[in-house]
């Protein structure tokens, strides 16, 4: 019988998956919480086989953060990343996490269990990047994210500058940069259509 832990903050979500995870004959749900945070301690408790967590959960704890924790502490549990957000980080953060499959919410119920089978098989499943503003020769690199994702926070160019240890100068270039790849003529226009698209998803535990 496979152990599953959900981390899920919508209630009603949370609570439909628990429904349809225990109607499975080799399934039965450990437990199901809203906040990743306290993730690694039901893992301690419960010794699930797998976790099926969202990655924006309650209190803007990350559910990729929290995997990260998990796996190292306890890397035999398999875990899914689940997300209904197309952030353009999502896939690589929850690589680097150590994450064992990735889905987007918009699978069918028959695909996520399948997904879910085949991760405790052994079998990684990561998306493509979805289509969004940052597709193609529009790609960012790693600092041109951070500095967007700083924008997106409202931070000001000195701000993010501080926070990046750069001078003002280097972020005016890099923001003149991303204006170029992008077609946009101002960060803060660019910095709302991201949000409004969900490519940057700000304030989010990193």
């Amino acid at each position: 019988m496979i152990s599953v832990l959900i981390v899920e903050d919508q209630a009603i979500l949370r609570e439909s998956l628990a429904r349809s995870i225990a109607d499975q004959p080799d399934m039965t749900v450990a437990a199901a919480i809203a906040d990743a945070s306290c993730a690694l301690d039901v893992v301690r408790e419960q010794r699930p086989d797998m976790i099926l967590m969202d990655v924006c959960t309650e209190h803007d704890s990350s559910g990729i953060v929290a995997a990260g924790h998990i796996k190292e502490e306890v890397p035999e549990c398999r875990i899914v990343i689940m997300t209904g957000m197309p952030e353009i980080t999502f896939v690589d953060q929850a690589r680097e996490a150590g994450v064992d499959s990735f889905v987007y919410k918009n699978v069918g119920l028959e695909e996520l269990l399948a997904v879910m089978r085949s991760t405790l098989a052994g079998y990684c499943t990561f998306p493509k990047p979805p289509q969004s503003i940052f597709s193609g020769t529009a790609a960012l690199d790693e600092v041109e994210v951070s500095i967007l994702r700083l924008a997106c926070e409202g931070k000001s160019r000195r701000e993010i500058a501080a926070e990046l240890f750069m001078s003002e100068g280097t972020v005016k270039r890099r923001i003149s940069e991303i204006l170029n790849k992008t077609g946009y003529d101002n960060i803060m226009r660019l910095a709302v259509h991201a949000v409004t698209e969900g490519s940057i998803v700000p304030n989010m535990e990193r």
